[in-house]
């Protein structure tokens, strides 16, 4: 039975860097891993993709065709897979057990309330994937109420329409502490718990929101959220080992992957710590490691990387490498896990 993640969210969320660096952390620990894109407008991606749909179909033809803009022609593409399906299942086919990603246009209409990536994911699903919706949102969110509410409601809204397994994650977590002060702890905006505490911050934020009508809205919107109770975020690093090392355990265990075989007698130490969710790094570590003592994680990384670029270039005194190349990775699971072996490409 294949897997498979969709790669939802907005524009600037990272997805497609996503991709590129799940799939290069996925080859690196055993598991064949391929990545389709299903954005028409994506012409320069940093990976290589399995299928793309811009062999189906191209952004510019349909602008040209049809008279439409950049929003309206990503749409018309993705009705026109749907009506094209054949074309996608029979590359799929050809995709035999490979764990796939699909990258997902960012037009938020798409996974809100229009209807066809929907559709494509429900046939997907008929042919056997086991399917994770991934909805990415750049942490950026956090550091304003309002952004952050809005970012409830979008990933609310896109639970209720995808329907499907449902991961929200808060990308580059890494660069949080680059934007200021956050008002509350991290542990506030993943869990999504005590939302009244941020209308006060809310009305700080802008002294229109004092007006009653705004005050209701606001408590109307926090109920709201709070009733269905389905929000909550996991947080990503991607050029950070362990930080996808505990994304990816969350999303094998809302895939069913985690409860499966394992992928074989020999596995690496990576891959029995993948599995086993060995180490993984809760909110409080994520606290620690990117807002309350990043400087001293970084500078910490930095001497660990020169003592490891030292003993790489210095000449091997015993016959054991692969038994100490093995101790590492151990040693690495144990603590903090500087390099991811990702090698990021950012798209101009």
């Amino acid at each position: 039975m294949p897997f498979a993640q969709l790669v939802i969210g907005p524009p600037g969320s990272g997805k497609s860097t996503y991709c590129d660096g799940m799939h290069q952390f996925m080859s690196a620990i055993g598991r064949k891993c391929s990545i389709v894109n299903l954005d028409p407008a994506n012409d320069h991606t940093s990976y290589t993709s399995a299928l793309d749909i811009r062999d189906l179909i191209a952004l510019e033809t349909i602008m040209a065709d049809e008279e439409l803009g950049p929003n309206g022609g990503v749409l018309y593409a993705l009705e026109e897979l749907e009506h094209n399906i054949e074309w996608l299942q029979k590359g799929l086919d050809g995709l035999g057990e490979d764990y796939v990603l699909f990258d997902c246009p960012g037009q938020v209409e798409l996974f809100t309330h229009h209807t066809s990536l929907r559709n494509i994911f429900f046939r997907i699903q008929k042919m056997g994937y086991r399917l994770v919706a991934l909805h990415l949102t750049d942490s950026y969110c956090l550091t304003l109420p309002s952004l952050f509410i809005s970012t409830l409601l979008l990933s609310l809204r896109s639970m209720l329409q995808m329907d499907l397994p449902h991961l929200n994650v808060l990308t580059k977590i890494d660069k949080i502490a680059s934007y200021g002060p956050l008002p509350f702890e991290l542990e506030f905006y993943t869990e999504v718990q005590d939302l009244p505490d941020i209308v006060p911050h809310l009305l700080e934020e802008n002294p229109m929101m004092r007006h009653p009508k705004f005050e209701g809205l606001n408590n109307a919107v926090i109920e709201l959220v709070e009733d269905f109770g389905l929000v909550g975020f996991e947080t990503l690093a991607v050029e950070d080992k362990k930080s996808m090392m505990t994304l990816l355990h969350s999303i094998d265990r809302a895939g069913g992957y985690a409860f499966g075989g394992a992928e074989g007698a020999n596995d690496t130490v990576w891959q029995v710590a993948v599995r086993d969710g060995m180490r993984t790094m809760n909110v409080r570590d994520v606290q620690e490691r990117w807002i309350d003592r990043k400087e001293e994680f970084d500078e910490m990384e930095r001497k660990q990387l020169e003592e490891e670029a030292k003993a790489q270039e210095a000449p091997s005194l015993t016959d054991d490498a692969g038994e100490e190349e093995e101790d590492s990775d151990i040693e690495e699971i144990a603590g903090h896990v500087p390099d991811s072996g990702i090698k990021v490409v950012r798209r101009p």
